[in-house]
């Protein structure tokens, strides 16, 4: 798992541990150590953008446990900014930050599920992948090339015994609450890192959701309904 020092990362590490699950948790913060003392996992200082330091991780996990069942791609965020005057540099930083990780660790990852013929990925994204906001721009539009991205790997590699899917979650509690965005959404509270985040990214991962791939599963309250 990347990003797994804070927030939704942390919180899903969390999850599957109560679940049972051996990790091998990457971070580039060193509060990395911390988090792996306290789950029992083996934890690695690495960035997420770098292809190098996910195929280490890929790698140390096979090395500890032989096998690979599941993986979670989680990323940072990008810069914010008024659509039209977002620099190019920061364009490409966004790129570099939010699709370009899950691209490299899908390529890491691939072979791996391929050969045992079974294993589940899960991409942390956004409800603005499905309604883009002016507050988000650059995750919106490289969020939505995630989605993309992730449909193709499905529809070349769907057949191999393995599956994709995402997590598109709203506002989650590690943020303060904001009343102008709780007045937006319907259930009225921001979600549960660990309880509603972290247990939906521990389903996807788990035998029970066999029969679920390339799926972006929305953990949004309602924010975006796609009924």
């Amino acid at each position: 798992m990347t990003a797994a020092s804070s927030g939704i990362g942390l919180g899903a590490a969390r999850a599957l541990a109560a679940r049972g699950w051996s990790l091998v948790l990457m971070s580039r913060s060193e509060k990395i150590e911390a988090v792996a003392a306290e789950l029992g996992a083996t934890g690695l200082r690495g960035d997420v953008t770098s292809e190098n330091d996910l195929a280490r991780l890929v790698a140390t996990a096979l090395e500890r446990h032989g096998r690979i069942d599941g993986a979670v791609i989680n990323t940072g965020h990008p810069p914010k900014g008024e659509i039209l005057e977002i620099v190019d540099e920061d364009w490409h930083k966004a790129m570099e930050i939010i699709l370009m990780p899950t691209v490299r660790a899908m390529r890491c990852l691939a072979p791996v599920f391929a050969r045992q013929k079974s294993g589940a990925a899960v991409s942390i994204s956004t409800y603005a992948a499905r309604e883009p906001e002016l507050t988000y721009p650059l995750s919106a539009v490289f969020r939505a090339a995630l989605s993309a991205f992730l449909k193709l790997c499905v529809a070349r590699h769907g057949g191999e015994g393995w599956r994709i899917n995402a997590v598109l979650p709203g506002f989650v509690d590690n943020y303060p609450a904001s009343p102008e965005v709780l007045a937006r959404i319907p259930l009225g509270r921001y979600a549960a890192v660990e309880a509603e985040l972290g247990a939906t990214i521990a389903f996807l991962l788990s035998e029970e959701a066999g029969y679920i791939t390339g799926q972006g599963l929305l953990v949004d309250g309602g924010l975006v309904r796609a009924l």
